[in-house]
């Protein structure tokens, strides 16, 4: 019989490419998601019955303990940019990557993988950034070989950073951003999720990685090539951070108001996260310690932003036949 992986947040954004890798190399696949009636689609990545998608609430010991039992390897990809009702920082990015790595040591599963984030610091002023380091913490402190990935901003289809940004395009002739002149080291969802595999399978050793892409780009710069991409004039213009602060509490405040029902484009723990470079440290493990050539965002983002191109599928068409009518005589 194949080995058994678990993976939490298995039809998240990282977790489906993860899911889809794990399966291709012949595990059985436990996808363990909230709501396991939505991530039926993550099925098709093996044969009949070789991925499954099961409840599980990583703030509950026996949900947890119930998903893990029987799993070879465990991979943790679990994470929320804000918070929303019992969704809290604490509760699921430290607690709930310490429940799992207790749990899975007490199940005696061999290998664990816990995506974090670029950026985890205990003595961060963001929440964001501090329950990623306190997960870390809790992780090794009963895992102390498990991997444990960091990741710059992750790019792919579905991301909910390109795909955000180029949606805002179709508003206006501006497009305002927090922190132009922050750098980010932009990382393909895919590549992070051959690092999850490399660990799930035994294939490279436990250790934290730093995942960065082969590019360091300001968020201005990053929001040109976008709009390069989906072929759209827009000016960028930043937005300070005293002024940014004020619009973060602001629709936090109008959250907590509506009960969670309007959530605002941006917290005030997002704010102070942008503040900070989101970039590789020197002399970090990485990509290279695992022997994966990062890819390039170049590569990937035509592939999923033309449809926000003005012409969409078409753009390509209309600018050959543009370029035929000025060649001819």
């Amino acid at each position: 019989m194949s080995n058994l992986v678990t993976i939490f947040g298995g039809s998240g954004f990282v977790g489906r490419y993860v899911a889809r890798r794990m399966a291709k190399a012949g595990w059985r696949v436990r996808v363990a998601v909230r709501n396991p009636n939505l991530a039926g689609f993550v099925r098709p990545y093996g044969v009949v019955g070789q991925v499954e998608p099961v409840f599980c609430n990583i703030r509950d010991d026996e949900s947890v303990r119930a998903v893990v039992n029987g799993a070879d390897a465990v991979v943790n990809c679990v994470g929320i940019l804000a918070e929303s009702g019992k969704q809290r920082f604490d509760a699921v990015q430290a607690e709930g990557a310490g429940r799992v790595a207790r749990i899975a040591a007490e199940k005696g599963v061999a290998r664990l993988v816990h995506v974090s984030a670029l950026g985890a610091d205990a003595a961060s002023d963001s929440d964001y950034a501090r329950s990623k380091s306190e997960g870390e913490a809790a992780v090794l402190e009963h895992m102390p070989e498990a991997m444990i990935l960091r990741p710059s901003i992750i790019f792919g289809a579905e991301d909910e950073f390109f795909n955000r940004f180029a949606g805002m395009t179709r508003f206006g002739p501006v497009l305002p951003v927090i922190g132009a002149a922050t750098r980010f080291q932009p990382v393909y969802v895919d590549d992070v999720a051959k690092a999850a595999v490399l660990g799930a399978t035994g294939k490279a050793p436990g250790g934290i990685y730093e995942l960065g892409g082969p590019d360091v780009r300001s968020f201005r710069e990053l929001m040109g090539e976008m709009l390069a991409t989906i072929q759209r004039r827009r000016l960028v213009v930043n937005v300070p951070f005293p002024i940014a602060r004020i619009m973060g509490s602001a629709f936090d405040l109008l959250g907590k108001i509506s009960g969670g029902l309007i959530a605002g484009p941006v917290t005030a723990d997002q704010v102070r996260n942008l503040r900070h470079d989101n970039v590789v440290s020197e002399g970090a493990q990485g990509f290279d310690d695992l022997g994966i050539r990062p890819t390039a965002t170049e590569a990937v983002l035509p592939e999923y932003l033309w449809r926000f191109r003005p012409s969409g599928q078409y753009a390509a068409i209309k600018g050959s036949a543009k370029n035929l009518r000025l060649r001819q005589p």
